[in-house]
């Protein structure tokens, strides 16, 4: 797909991944529209990269009814919105904590790849990246909740793809770890965000970005269902 002109939606693209995906797209030409929750930071995010700002919540149908009918028909869609939750042992969770880490990481998504996915599927053409976790792939204490829903997109975007394959519609599954961004604090994962020097290890946002542009810009008739990055320092044992 060529990128410039290409019509973008990004969500949460106010900062971390999706603040660098949306910046590496916007220099290749593209039209980017970002989503987010806060207005505020994300019309500073839009003014600082040149971008269109939509405010709204993934979890939204109607919210997401408004965003497709502003953009009107993306060519395509980088489902990046998530959050940890509260990370902490199952049992310590309310019922309401749960379905609100389901919903930002995995229902939120779905939704929206069924509006993106009609506009696709009747011009034969378009793709679909979901931004996962490694934690899809494996297992830690206190992180089973948002465990189950990151492993859900995964395997969600599997079944997309071969529902979308026949209508010349990609859809990838792009599973990245630490990441130089707010989720290592926010989740108050050790290490990887206190040691500035362990942390200029972590994928870069722009990284990101670039590894997202590939995906995209790869031969229509090539499809890349999922790929995962690892920053070299993350000790994941046993693998």
């Amino acid at each position: 797909m060529e990128l410039k002109n290409a019509k973008i939606l990004i969500t949460g693209g106010s900062d971390g991944y999706g603040r660098g995906i949306a910046w590496v797209l916007r220099k290749a030409g593209g039209e980017v529209w970002i989503t987010g929750r806060s207005g505020e930071k994300l019309k500073q995010t839009a003014d600082e990269l040149g971008v269109h700002a939509i405010q709204a919540d993934v979890t939204s149908g109607s919210d997401w009814d408004r965003v497709m009918r502003e953009i009107a028909e993306p060519d395509v869609l980088v489902n990046n919105a998530g959050s940890g939750g509260r990370i902490a042992p199952l049992a310590e969770q309310s019922d309401e904590e749960i379905l609100g880490t389901i919903a930002a990481n995995l229902s939120g998504a779905i939704l929206g790849c069924r509006r993106a996915a009609a506009v696709m599927m009747r011009r034969r053409r378009g793709i679909i990246v979901n931004i996962s976790s490694v934690c899809a792939l494996y297992a830690w204490p206190a992180w089973s909740v948002y465990t189950a829903a990151k492993a859900g997109l995964s395997k969600f975007s599997r079944g997309l793809y071969t529902e979308l394959r026949p209508y010349g519609v990609r859809v990838t599954c792009v599973t990245p770890s630490w990441g130089q961004t707010g989720f290592n604090h926010a989740a108050n994962i050790t290490g990887a965000s206190e040691d500035p020097a362990l942390a200029a290890k972590c994928i870069a946002p722009e990284t990101l970005g670039n590894l997202v542009r590939t995906i995209i810009e790869q031969p229509d008739h090539l499809a890349i269902p999922d790929v995962t990055v690892l920053p070299v320092i993350q000790d994941i044992s046993p693998m």
